[in-house]
């Protein structure tokens, strides 16, 4: 993750109670549009059933983050007796919130069990809440501040949120020999440059002795190299160099990176270019007004070469495919890029009518209202 920049005027608070209910319930329906994305990519073949299984426990972290926050500013704009603060988005880049929200959530989650143990229960307030509506006459602001406060804590102590850094996994994919082990390594984090979800995926060969999730020396090491390399500014072709040489016995044969976003909503982001115009057209209701893209990064070794590594003995090392087509490969540090949008039906209508330029090679995934996720080239 890269290191956290200062609020600036593009980051704005949602102080309106109903702007910032529908800003979540929109980010809900578009997560869970894209597993719908990972599912069509599966059933074509450019996803394996362990990577969309990945991706879909990725997007379920992202719903149950947005979840958490959404409770954390059920109340804003309401007042609740004390200045509390509403969610700070990131409104001209990424449409998502800044990455400070991840973190003080973060905080918040260390300590949540001893607020927890602090408050009334959730059916204390409750009976509190109808004692003030019927004795007093009065709205239970504040009460209904506390039980927000407390689902929020709640939510996060089930877990399982998308973190600003969410640490690498790995999954068993198969043996290709008795000392040859293929290992599916995944690992996010959220780029606070861009705020932004990024999601690795790097499918690796292991010929050390011991399988690498159970070695206690090399998986340490390994989980704190790739964390460390979680730049967005790095190019795939150095991070995955950079783990080539630093172990010996894991060869990494293909790398990916997923950018998940920006969101374009004409109601709350300012970011410009033709998918600001085309939702501007386009004129959706609500809940349809919006567009996210997806773009992959893309490595993958070539072939194997072998170097010396001392006097007796020898290492592999991998040669990385790049992208062949007028040297982009050098420049971008991968096989190839894929840029993708997800978005609804009336929107698409829109941008297939103004056909902007740039936009030709641009995949489309289109929600129909159905809900029905249906691809495009």
């Amino acid at each position: 993750m890269t290191d956290p920049v200062t609020p600036d005027r593009d980051h704005v608070g949602l102080t309106d109670p109903f702007a910032s209910r529908r800003y979540f319930k929109k980010f809900e329906s578009i997560i869970g549009h894209m597993t719908r994305v990972a599912g069509v990519m599966e059933a074509e073949g450019s996803l394996s059933k362990d990577e969309v299984k990945v991706l879909t426990r990725y997007g379920a972290a992202l719903s149950y983050t947005f979840r958490a926050l959404s409770l954390k500013y059920l109340l804003v704009g309401r007042d609740t007796g004390r200045f509390f603060g509403s969610l700070a988005m990131d409104a001209h880049e990424s449409g998502f919130p800044v990455a400070a929200e991840l973190l003080t959530m973060a905080n918040d989650a260390q300590q949540a069990a001893r607020h927890l143990d602090n408050m009334p229960s959730t059916e204390a307030l409750k009976d509190q809440m109808v004692r003030q509506i019927i004795g007093d006459l009065e709205l239970p602001t504040k009460l209904q501040f506390a039980l927000s406060q407390r689902l929020y804590y709640e939510e996060l102590l089930r877990g399982h949120l998308f973190w600003a850094q969410n640490d690498p996994q790995a999954v068993w994919t198969g043996n290709l020999s008795e000392q040859r082990r293929r290992f599916l390594l995944h690992w996010a984090v959220y780029d606070s440059q861009i705020n932004l979800p990024t999601i690795y995926l790097m499918e690796v060969e292991d010929t050390g002795k011991t399988a690498l999730p159970k070695d206690q020396n090399r998986w340490p090491e390994a989980q704190a190299h790739l964390m460390a390399q979680s730049l967005g500014g790095l190019k795939l072709l150095t991070i995955a160099q950079g783990f080539d040489r630093d172990f010996d016995d894991l060869h990494p044969k293909r790398l990916r990176r997923f950018h998940i976003g920006p969101m374009y909503s004409h109601a709350y982001t300012a970011q410009s270019g033709p998918l600001r115009e085309v939702l501007a057209e386009a004129k959706s209701p609500e809940g349809q007004d919006w567009a996210l893209v997806w773009t992959t990064e893309d490595l993958e070794s070539e072939r194997v070469i072998e170097e010396r590594a001392g006097w007796f003995s020898k290492v592999e090392r991998q040669v990385f495919a790049l992208d062949p087509f007028a040297g982009r490969g050098v420049d971008t540090g991968a096989t190839r890029t894929e840029r993708s949008i997800i978005l609804p039906q009336r929107p698409y209508q829109v941008l297939e009518e103004k056909n902007p330029p740039g936009f030709a090679s641009v995949r489309k995934f289109v929600v129909s209202p159905q809900g029905r996720v249906l691809s495009y080239r």
